[in-house]
């Protein structure tokens, strides 16, 4: 059962299915584009969702508003510090953020980065900067059906013959993504980053954390890697945190709050080139762009995301629903982790090809099925350069602490519907417009009955 009681309650908005069918329409087949208050379930993101405690309610009367050093940045700092170790703690307003203003400050143009697999805005905000981001990961990453617990690894022999290759100075960072969302959100292994922070330091190359799920990743190791079953998630937490150099995070995840995010660093040098451009863009390094209530719910949710208890049920949830979705005729990435549950849309739908976005076909039809919405993590999302993206993946995020299993029992009804009608989907062309992330913007037409291209 759910670890917690609810105290507060929203209605859930209900459509007929001849009023979505209109709404995605005009919504040019984009449901990032389809209002809230037309979505019945919504499972788009875990990002900024996150349904807050009745203690974060209670901590925002206690945020301090001063502009420098008020006292709710100070608690933010000590309990950033106790969590990860790292002495220079940097709040700002979300992960993207965080990324732009750390890598403004550690690359130079031509430079390139290394990860298990870098997320679309992580990947942007490198690229943007006339920078590669390389994805290395782990062979068993490409089998979606294995039982391989550790499936967002990095692959450490390629990483090891790229850092020896004469131009390996060109690498300025490597990064671990825990847990790997991009990949079907699949955890890192203790093992492989102790592997992979011994080749970096052989390298003099820094390692850092996007930590945005790390509760998350500390209990997929206290469950999957052996000897490591009797530690507490705030022990190997630190545990990851000790083998990085540094780290940034959006906390509307796993900080439990609906806004936020931090830098955590070793280096006091690089801390303070992060602070200064701060400054510039988000304010006095003290609040980083956030309200003190703001900071005061994420010292409350950094608590709380560690409760065993919680982090139990909510991987039990995701279980839970990968199997009842893969017995609803719908193909799931195996194991589950935490946060989501990703469909192999690629395989439901072997008749629309990548170019023709067989993910967004499935995510379309949940939503005029159903209301249900989910987001598509293949071709659309991920293909680069107009190429195409390793799977074609749909994911169902599930927020924290928003729906109950009778909600999910709800959409894998919905999800049957789109499986008995599967053969008869089509796929979709981008009218416009095609900007980096273009998945957040464009717009599609379907194509006509029959005519996926071959």
């Amino acid at each position: 059962m759910e670890p917690f009681r609810i105290k507060a309650v929203e209605p859930i908005p209900l459509r007929t299915v001849e009023e979505r069918q209109r709404i995605l329409a005009e919504a040019d087949y984009n449901v990032f584009r389809v209002h809230s208050a037309d979505v019945t379930i919504d499972l788009l993101t875990d990002s900024g969702t996150t349904a807050m405690s009745s203690k974060q309610w209670a901590a925002l009367f206690l945020g301090d508003e001063s502009y420098a050093w008020a006292s709710s940045y100070e608690r933010f700092e000590r309990t950033v510090r106790e969590l990860t170790g790292f002495p220079e703690v940097i709040p700002i307003h979300q992960g993207r953020a965080a990324e732009r203003l750390l890598f403004t400050t550690l690359l130079c143009p031509g430079q390139t980065t290394v990860a298990n697999g870098h997320f679309d805005s992580t990947r942007a905000n490198i690229e943007q900067l006339d920078c590669r981001a390389v994805d290395l990961p782990c062979p068993e990453a490409a089998d979606l059906v294995s039982e391989a617990p550790f499936k967002g690894n990095i692959d450490l022999d390629r990483l090891r013959e790229l850092l020896d290759a004469p131009d390996d100075e060109q690498v300025a960072l490597v990064i671990l993504t825990v847990t790997d969302n991009g990949g079907g959100g699949q955890p890192v292994s203790l093992a492989n980053l102790r592997s992979a922070r011994e080749i970096c330091r052989q390298h003099e190359v820094p390692l850092l954390l996007d930590a945005s799920r790390f509760a998350e990743n500390a209990h997929l190791i206290i469950t999957r890697e052996p000897g490591q079953q009797d530690r507490t998630p705030r022990e190997v937490a630190r545990a990851m945190f000790d083998l990085a150099d540094g780290c940034w995070a959006s906390l509307k995840k796993d900080g439990m709050s609906n806004t936020g995010g931090l830098i955590a660093l070793r280096d006091a040098e690089t801390a303070a080139r992060c602070r200064e451009r701060l400054t510039i863009t988000e304010g006095f390094p003290t609040y980083g762009g956030l309200a003190g209530r703001d900071l005061e719910t994420l010292v409350q949710g950094l608590s709380e995301v560690t409760d065993p208890a919680y982090l139990a049920h909510r991987a039990d949830t995701a279980a839970w629903f990968a199997d009842a979705l893969a017995k609803a005729g719908l193909p799931t990435l195996r194991p589950a982790g935490c946060h989501a549950v990703y469909a192999d849309a690629g395989h439901l739908l072997p008749h629309i090809p990548p170019e023709n976005f067989p993910g967004q076909a499935m995510v379309c039809e949940l939503y005029r099925q159903a209301g249900v919405r989910t987001v598509e993590f293949g071709t659309l999302a991920f293909g680069q350069d107009g190429g195409q993206a390793p799977h074609e993946l749909v994911r169902l995020a599930l927020p924290r602490r928003v729906y109950t299993r009778s909600h999910l029992e709800y959409v894998v009804d919905a999800v049957k519907d789109v499986v008995g009608r599967a053969g008869e989907l089509t796929g979709f062309t981008i009218t416009g417009p095609q900007p980096p992330m273009r998945h957040f913007t464009a717009k599609l037409t379907p194509l006509e009955e029959g005519r996926n291209t071959p």
